[in-house]
């Protein structure tokens, strides 16, 4: 009975140890992605989403899925690429989103 509380009490100890290790992975992993960009400058904290999702979709033939989409992919990101489409390499978070079905999700 000893051994098996023992055994019980190593093995949540290290399923804490490793819950605990992989918020800080996910945090040194996802801190250089939101400071990367093209330009070197700081960039502000938010942006203005329905503004740049405007601009980015107003030559898209479905203009309002086009906008809900856009500002889904902006609040994540806090970005959106300039120009009305392509430039994904200005935006790495908003390229590599995608839909359950593996396309991409941001216009």
């Amino acid at each position: 009975m000893a051994i098996f509380k023992a055994l019980l009490f190593s093995i949540l100890i290290s399923q804490i140890i490793v819950i605990v290790v992989e918020s800080d992975t996910r945090v040194v992993i996802e801190n250089p992605l939101e400071r990367s960009s093209s330009n070197p400058s700081p960039s502000p904290l938010t942006i203005d989403c329905d503004g740049e999702c405007n601009r980015r979709c107003e030559l898209s033939s479905r203009p309002n899925l086009c906008k809900r989409a856009c500002g889904t992919c902006c609040e994540r990101c806090n970005c959106v690429p300039s120009g009305t489409s392509g430039h994904y390499e200005e935006c790495p978070c908003y390229a590599n989103m995608t839909t359950r079905g593996g396309r991409h999700k941001c216009p």
